[in-house]
């Protein structure tokens, strides 16, 4: 979710983020509007923004509601790309009725906004033109405040994933074949229908069904590479990622020779033990820092005793879930029997998995042709 969006911070505990694109769209509303002034174009945006928001703010209430923790949101004009902290959470969303909730709470509650725009608005001023075309246009904000609610929660019934009847397809079809094989067809399923979209908006001359396919072919392929990458890190073992030619501290050690091993290692943090038994990690930095202000003292007094362990059995996808959710962890021990047989950090994770790929490439490469001698 990272890559191509921009952090909003952290609301009740949930990363907020929105995709480049989003906030770049107001360009186009400028230029959708070009004859009616940039003010009706900021307008039309927010009235984009507002349709979003409605969508997001049921779906993030029905999650709480299930008891689902999300790590991150990802917002994106169609809707938001939920991440899940847990795969309990993950698991609930995918199937029986929480998958039926959450896919349905966002079109419902924009479909039921729209209705109760349109009454208002009606009971207000019967002279209001809500069924004039174009139904979405700077020109007339009104208008354009109704039915973009009604546009996205419609669009949402479409079987295009990452839409939510998208999501429901997937959830039926990976309970048959799988949830990486129904990540694959459902995203390249929801890739060929955001074509048609985009085609189908040319042909009418509707800027919004060109962004409307143009986004739900970006939600796609954002889905379908998490899919991979999930496939991959569940398949993985520590033993086959971790380091294993590593550093280790004494809770004993003065800060001094601490510093002098630091010198002579590659590793910024480092597994703290008193004989064979983990009791800490300290990273290279921490050492410093208490070195320039307290002077000399002992690892044990700088050391985090908060710290989480992994198994050499253990997937990747539980260590990274470890890594990202574990109050700024930068390193995990991997132990067997208390004692520390490897480590794991963001620092040499990349390399790790890439050189892993490269091997396991090598061995397909190699079995191919044993097969065929």
């Amino acid at each position: 979710m990272r890559g191509w969006s921009i952090p909003l911070g952290r609301w009740v505990g949930v990363e907020m983020r929105v995709h480049i694109f989003f906030p770049l769209l107001a360009l186009v509303c400028f230029g959708i509007s070009a004859g009616d002034g940039w003010q009706r174009g900021l307008a039309l945006f927010l009235i984009l923004v507002a349709a979003v928001a409605v969508r997001e703010t049921a779906r993030l209430l029905v999650a709480a509601w299930l008891g689902l923790r999300l790590r991150a949101v990802l917002l994106l004009p169609i809707g938001g790309l939920f991440a899940y902290a847990n795969p309990e959470s993950q698991e609930i969303s995918n199937q029986g009725g929480g998958q039926f909730a959450i896919a349905l709470a966002g079109p419902l509650a924009n479909i039921a906004t729209a209705l109760m725009l349109a009454a208002c608005i009606l009971g207000a001023s019967a002279d209001v033109p809500l069924f004039s075309l174009p139904l979405i246009t700077s020109a007339h904000l009104l208008r354009s405040l109704v039915w973009m609610q009604l546009f996205l929660g419609v669009l949402h019934f479409l079987p295009a994933y990452p839409l939510d009847f998208g999501r429901l397809l997937r959830g039926g079809f990976a309970h048959k074949h799988g949830f990486a094989p129904a990540g694959r067809a459902s995203a390249g399923l929801g890739q060929v229908i955001a074509l048609a979209i985009m085609l189908g908006g040319m042909l009418l001359h509707s800027p919004w069904l060109i962004l409307a396919g143009f986004f739900i072919m970006i939600g796609a392929q954002i889905e379908d590479q998490g899919v991979f990458f999930q496939s991959v890190v569940d398949t993985v073992r520590m033993r086959e990622v971790m380091l294993t030619d590593f550093a280790t501290l004494s809770a004993s050690d003065t800060l001094a020779d601490a510093l002098v091993r630091c010198v002579h290692s590659l590793q910024e943090d480092f597994p703290v033990v008193r004989g064979p038994q983990l009791v800490g990690i300290v990273s290279r930095q921490r050492i410093v820092d208490a070195l320039r202000s307290d002077g000399n003292g002992y690892i044990q007094s700088v050391m985090s005793r908060a710290f989480q362990v992994a198994k050499p059995e253990d997937t990747l996808g539980t260590t990274i879930r470890r890594l990202t959710a574990g109050h700024g962890l930068a390193l995990i021990p991997v132990t067997e029997s208390g004692r520390v047989v490897g480590i794991v950090s963001v620092q040499n994770l990349m390399s790790s998995m890439s050189l892993l790929s490269e091997q396991r490439r090598m061995e397909r490469e190699d079995a191919r042709q044993d097969s065929g001698d």
